[in-house]
């Protein structure tokens, strides 16, 4: 098996969808998130979509696209094109696709995976997209958090030791 480079994986709507349109002989796995600080949570849950089909596509909010969802002020923490470096670093992910828009409808509704995957703090009503992949004969899943790992979490324990005085 041949290794891609990271930045070979990052690509733009047009051409996601030129790669993995229908038909396609592939079932196509697609989630999306922040991904602002990767932690072992990440890349378990990654790894676990992956394994539910032949390609993964990750859907990544922009920078912008991140502020718009109610995030603290300050994140992302790590910019989108790092972002997006890191996640095409990971053997499991295969395309990754920014997105500007709060939610990924918009790429769910051209790319129509086979397999949507979203967290398992997510309820089934919740999933978006869902509609969508289901009319098309394609399916949800939830894959639960590994306990202990969150990004809000770590960023909490970074602000909280740099606010301690020093000894």
């Amino acid at each position: 098996m041949t290794l891609r480079a990271a930045t070979d994986k990052i690509i733009c709507r047009d051409e996601l969808i030129r790669r993995l349109g229908h038909p396609r002989s592939e079932a196509v796995v697609f989630t999306n998130g922040v991904f602002d600080l990767m932690h072992r949570g990440h890349a378990s849950y990654l790894a676990a979509a992956r394994a539910l089909g032949d390609v993964l596509v990750v859907g990544l909010n922009t920078d912008a696209s991140t502020r718009s969802l109610g995030k603290s002020d300050d994140r992302p923490l790590v910019g989108e094109s790092d972002r997006a470096f890191m996640l095409g670093s990971l053997e499991c992910v295969d395309y990754v696709c920014l997105f500007d828009e709060v939610t990924p409808a918009a790429v769910i509704d051209v790319l129509i995976p086979d397999v949507l995957v979203k967290g398992g703090d997510y309820d089934l009503d919740r999933v978006v997209g869902r509609e969508t992949v289901e009319s098309h004969g394609g399916r949800v899943e939830l894959i639960p958090f590994v306990e202990g790992y969150s990004t809000t979490d770590l960023v909490h324990r970074i602000r909280k030791t740099a606010d301690e005085p020093s000894t």
